[in-house]
């Protein structure tokens, strides 16, 4: 009767011990879950947005970037004047995306390059540009200025136009990119915004 009493003890004692274990493992295992979202999977950053006009705008945004991805083109050409702002290029020299001239946006003015006769601009995303244009916002490059009849070749997203002075005093108004889609997006919806803002 003692050694069954002691027997009982013993595994009542370990059940306990078990109890014990298995609590701490679920406490360790179930920490993680009410912590923050695991670090290599880190949960999408909701914007705040106090209104629904406030909402209205950042579609409309989202809208008109969308609109910018849709409307770039490669500008590939031949440099025809060098301006404080950007370059004035001769866009249609559509070899100039072949290896090894494609490693670099500036191509220097002694390579071979063509441009076709007949080239037509088409109207889909990263089309080649044809005819002269105005780029600005372009990279930095490390100690390599980009100089008159050198070669480019970047996406440009349309920012209106540009007019510049070409030959004495003949103006010329030409159609306008930038490199960056930000400042794009930035130019088109503020258009947009003066467009349909109320009449005083």
């Amino acid at each position: 009767m003692q050694i069954q009493c002691k027997l009982n003890l013993v595994k009542l004692a370990v059940l306990f011990v078990c109890a014990a274990l298995l609590t701490s493992c679920r406490t360790k295992i179930e920490a993680p879950a009410s912590a923050p979202a695991a670090i290599s999977n880190p949960p999408a950053k909701t914007v705040q947005v106090p209104n629904g006009r406030d909402l209205s705008v950042a579609q409309r945004n989202e809208k008109v970037r969308m609109d910018c991805i849709q409307n770039r083109r490669i500008i590939s050409g031949k440099i025809v004047k060098v301006l404080p702002d950007g370059l004035v290029v001769d866009s249609g020299y559509a070899d100039l995306s072949r290896p090894p001239l494609n490693k670099s946006w500036l191509v220097p003015g002694t390579v071979t390059a063509t441009r076709p006769a007949n080239l037509v601009e088409a109207s889909y995303p990263d089309a080649v540009c044809v005819g002269l244009v105005f780029l600005t916002d372009l990279p930095k490059s490390r100690g390599v200025k980009p100089k008159l009849y050198d070669y480019v070749s970047l996406e440009g997203f349309p920012v209106g136009q540009y007019t510049y002075t070409s030959v004495g005093d003949i103006q010329r108004t030409v159609r306008k990119f930038t490199t960056r889609l930000e400042n794009a997006t930035q130019w088109h919806f503020e258009q947009i915004e003066k467009q349909n803002a109320p009449s005083k």
